[in-house]
């Protein structure tokens, strides 16, 4: 099972998955994040997660250490449409 981060950690990021998540274990990584932005790609309509993370784990930096999450993570969790009000194809910072 393949699992997949959706539009629910744009402009949230709190990083909990991230020391906990061994890159080869992705699924390790679904009960630690606060965004429920982890899914299995089981879950019906994932299949846009699926090419947005195929695409962009290949060209964005790998992420390894926690980081403070943006001031205003807590006011965007649970926003919907985040993905077409906020998604940039600029990567964030990487290690």
């Amino acid at each position: 099972m393949t699992y997949v981060v959706t539009d629910a950690c744009i402009r949230c990021k709190f990083m909990d998955c991230v020391e906990v998540c061994p890159v080869d274990c992705f699924y390790v990584c679904e009960p630690e994040c606060p965004a429920e932005a982890i899914l299995p790609d089981t879950e019906s309509g994932q299949e846009k997660w699926l090419e947005v993370n195929a695409t962009f784990s290949t060209q964005w930096p790998n992420i390894t250490r926690k980081k403070d999450s943006p001031a205003d993570a807590e006011e965007h969790k649970g926003e919907e449409g985040k993905y077409d009000k906020y998604f940039t194809a600029e990567p964030g910072e990487g290690d």
